[in-house]
């Protein structure tokens, strides 16, 4: 917008007007208008929009304009339509104002022929355009089309809907009678579902959407019509200025005196249902002469008759009689439809009064009795039952009493005026159904290929009071314009695409949200309402608040108190609300809208009619009555939903045209005074915005919205140009100068036939363009230079060309020489085919005997005879195969003997498999009973092992007694020990202190004596007796006396002998002096030599006590002198080695243990007893680092008589350790049996075949026979089974 520069900006009735930008605020532009110099006003910054140079030029296609914007589409529509060219491109979507007056040779023959087969943009924009272009793309598609025809009231939505279906039927029909028929049809429509508004004197009250379907030639062959939302209200209530439906008024102006006098026709002011509204006819001055006064209403007489150039009801009535025999309705038909027409008229007069009884209800007033008559001829009910239905309604008891007993309940004044009038709209209703049945009827098709179909439906309506009609028809529009802005997308991109952009997909905003408050299950407002319906008393007020309450805080839904408008702010919360649709928010009045949902009669009325006499009226209800249940529906109101039936029609709807591809034409209505050359800039802009055209544009700004093709871009600046330039064809003229001018290639792209720009980049190129004759000249050099960068590319492409041609040549010469090779080697394929067909199967039969050899080779019985057939059926195939090269033979003979070969393989191949099938069946039996006999010895072993294991728990439970036994008598012998050990130790202490007694005279004897040698050998002197005495008394204290009572009894002195001396002490005692062997000075060698060969029973004993001694004083001095914190090797677990080094205590008893039972004598006593331990151990080192004892291992002994024999060490985390007696006995427990204290442990000792299985599973045999053969081993009972075992 530069300054001084026109713009577009608000006025409050033209819409928009030209002015100049003064001042620029925050928010806001100060505008000066052109037409009033010297007068500003603030606009909104985002309401202001540039201007094209000259507002007076018009295109065909808004898009071509420099600026896309809604001022300049509508400054384009206001130009056109003051020069007669109502129809405007928006890309693919026809704008079609309505211009009031017919413009000469608009829709003459002349122009639907020639609009027939051009594509759209090459003749100005018509409706014959939009509709040509269906009828191709349905064609070259192979896909159904639709053309939305909407706008509001007035528009001229159902004229161009006419001239669509007369261009169609025109151009592509058969040229029979089914193409005039499809076009009669809209009169006869229009007759029943028009009606005189304030805004329109022919508004459609219904929608429609007619098919006219075509065959695989794509000739016409039939039609149909789909009619959504007729306007019951208008049955019984219009404003003051708007009329009821045509049919009501032609019936009065033009039916014939009979029928008038057989209807009890008059004039409309005599009937309610027409004199609440305008009651005058339409006519012309020549008509309306024709038109009898007894006819005219007062009204009528006054006024005179309404004009319109297209509307006539004694012509129209004339016109549709004629339209009703060319659809094929006879006269009986027409009687029938016009008798239920005058039937709701004389209904509608039939008036109530109150009752004068007791019961509350009402009666028909005297004066209506003649309309009660004529109405119940008409409708062919029994006039008295007519009466009772209107006045009462009948109830079916449930409880109390005797069930379906019927009671008559009585209605009030109000409720009988509404059962009339829904009686009134539920007939009216079903004949119009009727009607539309009936013109489908009239042009059948037996199969259709495609069809193109025409929606006829209401634009966004939005009035001062708006109702349920208002809110369904709003609801319809915000689902078309969603699908209208996805279609509109959607085609963009095709024309991106087919003119090669590669754009990305522009988005736009969508409007489900809004969609969705009103079609939601449960809470969207059309469940609500039908909720609110089933409730036993429903309301308009709670269903309102309801609303409210179920979408607080919803974007889209807010209370009318915010409304901009002063009349709605009036409204009160729980009486309407206000929805923000796509096109503008509406106030919607909820009064009667439950009212007008419910589509259903009371169930006595409904039963009247159903049961008329007359058998067009039973056919009427007669549908609707088929899937009822009456016991249910009796005596209430059933309810039959409007809005759910609309919503799934328009559902349907939205799916056939979702399926189908789409054009749209936008009706607009150019004032409200419905007269010519009137153009009302704010009204129109109104509409445009209503039916989704500024959005377009604003989604169109997102791709290339500017767009001109390149000979007008060529005429536009050839002006500008040298003769050098303009020699150039359009196109390369264009691409030189944009590539001169250096513009940004984002900003514009190069299709097929035009030049793209980005929104406002038009407007640049063309400032650039015409700008000062210096810069032109620059201009001009860049050009020529590209010129010549470009001829230079061409040279060289056609350089490339000539060579690419050589290389072509030479390649489609070698291609040519493949082809006869190929052709050739075809022909004689075909010569030879049944010979290589022939040879393939022999081939494929021959590779199949290798399965036969696998067959045969697994054969055990009759292997020889197969295998010789098997060689004689190779030997005959390789004889056919011979044949077949070296003869011709005819397909025939080699399938013959093919077959032939097949079936002695069949034959051979069923003869093996039965043979195998017998081998496998003997081998299974065999099979059988090798498993019956493994089971019989499992269960052998189960036995032998359970029994083993019975005889184990028998072990373990006398190993058990004998512990316990053991452990008696261990116990009992302690105490026996004690006790004499206590003697022991009180004969000891008084042989101590008598000993001490001794000693001390003795002492004081020996210092006496050597004090008297000291003294003599001072005086010399010598006393011999003295002398004499003191060897005396040293020999006597030497050798003379005992030194212990050990001695003394041993030298059998009697002051000695008296003494009472422990079993024990006397045990070892004569154990030493019976000791025959003196061992203790014998070498380890000389020991072990001896235990290994020595036969005398004794003295094995002797040395093996001799050498266990002496492994324990090793194992202690070790143990004394190991370094501090070194792990060594375990010999045993500490619980067993902690028995041989018990803490000192300064007991007598311990400080001289009492000696070990002889060897000898214990060896007899167990005679060499086998017994065997298990105990778990955990290593000193991982004692606290593994408290959970996850590293456990476990010890194993096993003990021949009193010494170890075996030992095993089982490690969690290394290989098990083994060790024998003899080999290994510096690492073996040196401990005896007794010594370890494992008989005293329980549960220590286990069998001997559970320490035999893991000795064997450890690999002892073989550690045991390697030290045995090493002579290693010392004699033991394992050493000698062992070798047993080996012989």
């Amino acid at each position: 917008m530069e300054d001084g520069k026109p713009v577009w900006a608000p006025h409050p009735t033209d819409g928009f007007q030209l002015g100049t930008i003064v001042d620029i605020g925050a928010d806001s532009l100060t505008i000066e208008p052109l037409k009033q110099r010297g007068k500003t006003f603030l606009a909104p910054i985002n309401q202001v929009f540039s201007a094209e140079d000259d507002v007076n030029k018009h295109v065909e296609d808004n898009c071509s304009l420099m600026y896309l914007n809604e001022a300049t589409l509508l400054n384009n529509v206001r130009v056109r339509y003051s020069k007669d060219k109502i129809y405007t491109f928006v890309a693919n979507i026809l704008i079609a104002v309505n211009p009031y007056y017919d413009i000469p040779k608009l829709y003459t023959p002349e122009t639907i022929k020639q609009y027939q087969g051009r594509s759209l943009g090459t003749l100005p924009p018509h409706v014959y355009a939009i509709a040509d272009k269906a009828y191709r793309d349905m064609r070259v598609l192979k896909m159904s089309q639709s053309i939305i025809v909407s706008g509001e009231s007035g528009a001229g939505k159902t004229e161009n809907t006419k001239f669509v279906l007369r261009y169609l039927t025109t151009s592509y029909g058969t040229g029979q009678d089914i193409d005039e028929r499809i076009v009669e049809a809209n009169p006869l429509l229009e007759a029943f579902g028009n009606a005189k508004t304030v805004r329109n004197n022919n508004s459609s009250r219904f929608g429609k959407f007619v098919e006219i379907h075509f065959n695989e030639k794509n000739a016409v062959v039939g039609g149909f019509v789909s009619h959504y939302l007729l306007e019951k209200s208008r049955i019984c209530t219009q404003s003051s200025e708007e009329r009821n439906y045509h049919i009501f008024y032609r019936l009065c102006a033009g039916a014939s005196e009979d029928i008038r006098q057989k209807f009890h026709l008059s004039s409309p002011d005599t009937f309610r249902y027409l004199n609440r509204g305008c009651t005058r006819f339409f006519a012309s001055k020549d008509t309306d002469k024709q038109i009898l006064q007894n006819r005219k209403s007062p009204e009528h007489m006054k006024s005179g008759p309404l004009k319109d150039p297209l509307l006539d009801d004694q012509g129209d009535f004339n016109r549709m009689s004629v339209a009703m025999k060319k659809i094929g309705l006879n006269d009986t038909e027409k009687l029938d439809l016009f008798r239920v027409v005058a039937g709701v008229l004389h209904l509608g007069n039939v008036d109530f009064e109150e009752a004068g009884s007791t019961s509350g209800g009402c009666t028909i007033k005297n004066q209506s009795s003649q309309t009660l008559e004529h109405c119940a001829e008409l409708l062919g009910l029994d006039e008295e039952d007519l009466r009772v239905s209107l006045t009462t309604r009948v109830m079916l008891t449930t409880a109390g009493g005797a069930k379906g007993t019927v009671i008559k309940v009585p209605l009030k004044v109000e409720q009988a005026n509404n059962a009339r009038d829904a009686l009134a709209k539920a007939v009216y209703s079903r004949l119009f159904d009727h009607v539309v049945t009936r013109v489908n009827q009239c042009f059948p098709f037996d199969s259709s290929a495609n069809f193109i179909g025409v929606l006829d439906i209401a634009g966004f309506e939005y009035f001062e009071h708006n109702s349920f009609e208002q809110f369904c028809i709003n609801y319809c529009n915000e689902k078309l314009q969603q699908f209208f802005n996805e279609r509109i997308l959607k085609e963009e991109q095709e024309l991106y695409q087919r003119e090669g952009l590669g754009v990305n997909e522009v988005h736009y905003v969508d409007n489900q949200d809004c969609i969705d408050l009103v079609e939601a299950k449960l809470v969207g407002i059309l469940d609500i309402l039908d909720e609110e319906n089933r409730l036993p008393q429903p309301s308009d007020q709670h269903f309102t608040e309801t609303v409210h309450n179920k979408h607080k805080g919803h974007f889209r839904l807010t209370v009318p108190r915010k409304s901009k408008l002063a009349v709605h702010r009036n409204v009160r919360d729980d009486e309407g609300f206000i929805v923000r649709h796509f096109a503008g928010a509406v106030c919607y009045e909820t009064t009667k809208f439950v009212e007008k949902n419910n589509d259903a009669l009371h169930m006595s009325l409904e039963c009247l009619v159903s049961e008329s006499k007359d058998r067009f009226i039973r056919e009427l209800f007669d549908n609707s009555n088929n899937s009822k249940d009456v016991k249910q529906k009796a005596g209430k109101l059933s309810f039959i939903s409007v809005g759910n039936k609309f919503k799934t029609q328009l559902n349907i709807l939205l799916e056939k045209l979702r399926s189908t591809g789409s054009s749209f034409i936008r009706c607009i209505k150019p004032n409200l005074k419905m007269v010519s050359h009137q153009f009302e800039g704010a009204q129109i802009l109104s509409q445009l915005q209503c039916s989704g055209m500024v959005s377009v544009l604003d989604l169109m700004q997102g791709g290339f919205p500017s767009r001109a093709p390149f000979h007008e871009l060529y005429n536009m600046y050839q002006k500008y140009m040298p003769p050098k330039l303009t020699r150039l064809d359009p196109r390369l003229f264009c691409k030189a100068l944009f590539k001169a001018l250096g513009l940004n290639e984002n900003d514009y792209k190069f299709g097929l036939t035009r030049v793209f720009f980005r929104p406002g980049k038009f407007a640049e190129f063309d400032q650039i363009m015409k700008s000062d004759p210096d810069h032109l000249a620059e201009l001009v050099k860049k050009v020529n230079k590209w010129l010549i960068h470009s001829r230079w590319k061409k040279v060289q492409w056609c350089s490339l060309s000539v060579i690419k041609l050589k290389y072509k040549m030479l390649y489609r010469a070698t291609a040519c020489i493949k082809m006869q090779k190929t052709v050739r080697m075809w022909l004689c394929r075909k010569k030879h085919k049944p010979r290589i067909d022939g040879l393939v199967k022999v081939r494929n039969l021959k590779k199949r005997m290798d399965r036969f050899n696998e067959v045969v080779t697994g054969l055990k019985e009759g292997k020889q005879e197969m295998s010789k057939q098997v060689q004689e059926l190779d030997a005959s195939i390789d004889a056919l195969m011979f044949k077949i090269k070296g003869t011709i033979m005819s397909r025939i003979d080699i399938d013959h003997e093919y077959q032939g070969l097949v079936t002695r393989s069949e034959q051979l191949l069923t003869s093996m498999q039965n043979k195998k099938k017998e081998e496998e069946e003997r081998e299974r039996l065999k099979r059988i009973q090798e498993e019956m006999e493994r089971e019989k010895s499992r269960r052998a072993e189960e036995e032998q092992r359970r029994k083993q294991e019975e005889e184990d728990r028998r072990l373990k439970v006398e190993m058990e007694q004998k512990r316990k036994q053991d452990e008696e008598e261990r116990k009992k012998r302690e105490e026996e020990e004690k006790r004499i050990q206590m003697e022991m130790e009180q004969q000891l202490e008084a042989e101590r202190e008598e000993e001490a007694g001794r000693q001390a005279v003795l002492e004081q004897e020996r210092r006496d004596r050597e004090l008297a040698m000291r003294i003599a050998q001072s005086e010399a002197e010598l006393i011999p007796e003295e002398v004499q005495n003191d060897a005396g008394l040293r020999s006597n204290g030497t050798s003379g006396l005992p030194s212990s009572p050990e001695r003394a009894a041993a030298d059998g002195t009697p002051e000695f002998k008296n003494l009472t001396i422990g079993p024990v002490v006397q045990a070892t005692k004569a154990a030493a002096g019976t000791k025959k062997y003196e061992l203790s000075k014998w070498k380890y060698a000389e020991l072990r030599d001896a235990i290994n060969t020595s036969c005398d029973i004794e003295l094995l004993a002797a040395c093996r006590e001799e050498f266990h001694r002496r492994l324990k004083v090793y194992h202690a001095w070790k143990s004394r002198n190991k370094k501090r914190n070194t792990e060594t090797e375990q010999r045993a677990p500490k619980s067993v080695t902690d028995y041989d080094h018990a803490p000192p205590v300064k007991t007598a008893s311990q400080q001289n243990p009492a000696p070990p039972i002889p060897a000898r004598q214990h060896e007899v006593a167990m005679n060499r007893q086998q017994r065997y331990f298990r105990i778990p151990f955990i290593r000193p080192g991982d004692q606290y680092k593994d408290p959970q004892n996850k590293k456990k291992g476990w010890w194993y002994a096993h003990f021949d008589g009193p010494w170890i024999a075996r030992q095993m060490e089982l490690h969690p985390d290394k290989h098990p350790i083994l060790l024998v007696a003899g080999k290994d006995d510096m690492e073996m427990c040196e401990l005896s049996l007794e010594e370890t204290g494992l008989t005293r442990k329980r549960g220590a000792e286990i069998l001997p075949r559970q320490f035999e299985e893991i000795w064997e599973r450890c690999g002892g045999v073989q550690y045991l026979r390697s030290a045995i053969e090493s002579r290693q081993a010392r004699p033991t009972y394992a050493t000698a089974m062992l070798q047993s075992m080996l012989k």
